[in-house]
């Protein structure tokens, strides 16, 4: 998501450092920061694909089923204008005995129809769960099929954020769909176990009005007709999947070492807009030469009538009017929300309390850039942030204590950002550029906590600096 502080003013060069050389880039796979990976992490202990271990969440208990381990979403969709039809096809499997299956989903949808292994059952909604029942061992996989209509209605963002909207599928004049939706709001338009935990593989297809596009998360996968096709080969996260059916414009373009792009935009968007977001490739490049390899096999930009950002997986959602709002740190922002491909989409956190383990990462990510830019040191940055850190625990509270009412405030920002600035001078650049590059090539497709962090991190550099990650974490005020 779009930092809280895109906002700041560019000023004038105070320091000047070799940016380039504090971040050891080249974009060189030969750069001496790079280390090869030993492998990757599998997407569960068992390494099947589709399975994670989920875990209910702390934050917003309300949301997401931890008896239940969504493998694969089969979404076909259609949108006319008037109405939302979709028939879910739903492949889960039971992490402990159960005798129901409830998924989250909202009541502004009739049920027409579903079926269990493919006999039909009876599937209600109430109170925005979705439940049929099924008597499932643990372990025990199971086919749900979801048939069902209505209009989209999202539901309220807990936040106070100045770019807050309503979470989910979105319709606005003239039947444009749209949707954003972290921590929550898939299920404004999917039946998902809508949680961070659960990271599932997906294919979707939409079918639009003639002359319309649809625009979702994953790999393009084809047209026919009016039904446009996307699949996700690596798992994701529900927030993290997205829709879009318009008007849109379709442009293609390659990225580093042949990465399809595609972006999507409607008339009337600024051209300056239009030539930040066909940076694009720089901006992976730049990002590789950091953090290692892209993490996936396509990448994109829907630009949707929004006043916020969104890391959606494979397909970034951009706001035109956060575009437009921000036109001078546009390109920071939208490198910001690249950078989450690494951190937050490829490796998740398992439960909203380690939002900041997302957003510390992609914000000292934009603020490398943007220091680079500007010619600012990190000297400078530290100096200038420290007080916004202050003032973000003062009023939302420390990073690793986030509450349910103030979603993506710049607490979660600002002072985990800092602690990684910590954590570089500590153990040299070298180190942890190498550090950052195996978490995200050791991790791809998990989820992980604080404590998986903490070991990640003691074991990489070969010192315990979990009192200083705790301390940065969980201190009400900023630390010395």
């Amino acid at each position: 998501m779009a930092s809280t502080y895109d906002r700041a003013v560019r000023r004038p060069v105070l320091l000047v450092t070799a940016m380039l050389a504090l971040a050891g880039c080249t974009s060189s796979s030969a750069s001496p920061l790079f280390r090869p990976s030993p492998g990757v992490s599998p997407v569960s202990p068992s390494g099947a694909p589709g399975e994670s271990a989920p875990v209910a969440d702390p934050i917003y208990p309300d949301y997401g089923n931890p008896a239940v381990d969504v493998l694969h979403y089969g979404l076909d969709l259609s949108w006319d204008t008037k109405t939302f039809t979709g028939q879910a096809t739903i492949s889960l499997r039971a992490v402990k005995a159960v005798t129901a299956i409830a998924l989250d989903f909202s009541p502004a949808y009739t049920v027409d129809g579903a079926t269990l292994d493919g006999k039909p059952v009876t599937a209600t909604i109430r109170n925005s769960d979705l439940t049929v029942p099924a008597t499932l061992a643990a372990d025990a996989k199971a086919m749900l099929v979801v048939k069902y209509h209505g209009v989209p209605a999202p539901v309220p963002m807990p936040s106070h954020r100045s770019d807050v909207e309503p979470l989910g599928l979105t319709v606005t004049a003239g039947g444009l769909l749209w949707t954003m939706q972290e921590p929550y709001g898939a299920s404004t338009w999917y039946p998902a176990n809508d949680q961070p935990s659960d990271k599932a593989l997906y294919d979707i297809a939409i079918t639009v009005p003639p002359g319309w596009a649809g625009v979702a998360s994953g790999t393009p996968d084809g047209q026919s007709g009016n039904t446009f096709r996307y699949t996700s080969t690596d798992p994701v996260a529900a927030y993290l999947t997205t829709l879009a059916v318009g008007q849109f414009t379709k442009e293609t373009a390659t990225g580093p070492h042949g990465i399809p792009l595609t972006y999507w935009y409607r008339k009337g968007v600024d051209d300056k807009i239009m030539a930040v977001v066909r940076r694009s490739p720089s901006y992976l490049q730049w990002l590789e030469s950091r953090f290692g390899p892209y993490p996936f096999p396509s990448a994109g930009v829907v630009m949707v009538p929004s006043a916020s950002g969104m890391e959606t997986q494979q397909m970034v959602t951009l706001g035109e009017q956060i575009a437009i709002d921000r036109s001078d740190t546009v390109d920071a922002l939208l490198l910001h929300e690249y950078a989450h491909q690494w951190f937050g989409d490829a490796v998740t956190p398992a439960t909203w309390t380690d939002l900041w383990l997302n957003e510390g990462f992609a914000d000292y990510a934009q603020w490398l850039y943007t220091n680079e830019q500007q010619q600012v040191s990190q000297a400078d940055w530290e100096r200038r942030f420290r007080p916004r850190d202050q003032s973000a625990r003062g009023r939302y509270g420390p990073p690793g204590r986030p509450s349910a009412d103030s979603f993506g405030e710049s607490n979660v920002y600002v002072g985990p950002a800092l602690m990684l600035e910590q954590i570089r001078k500590r153990i040299g650049n070298g180190p942890f550029f190498a550090l950052a590059r195996d978490w995200v090539q050791q991790h791809r497709g998990t989820t992980q906590s604080r404590r998986s962090f903490i070991a990640y991190v003691n074991a990489h550099t070969g010192q315990d600096l979990t009192a200083l990650i705790n301390l940065w974490l969980d201190s009400t005020t900023t630390p010395d």
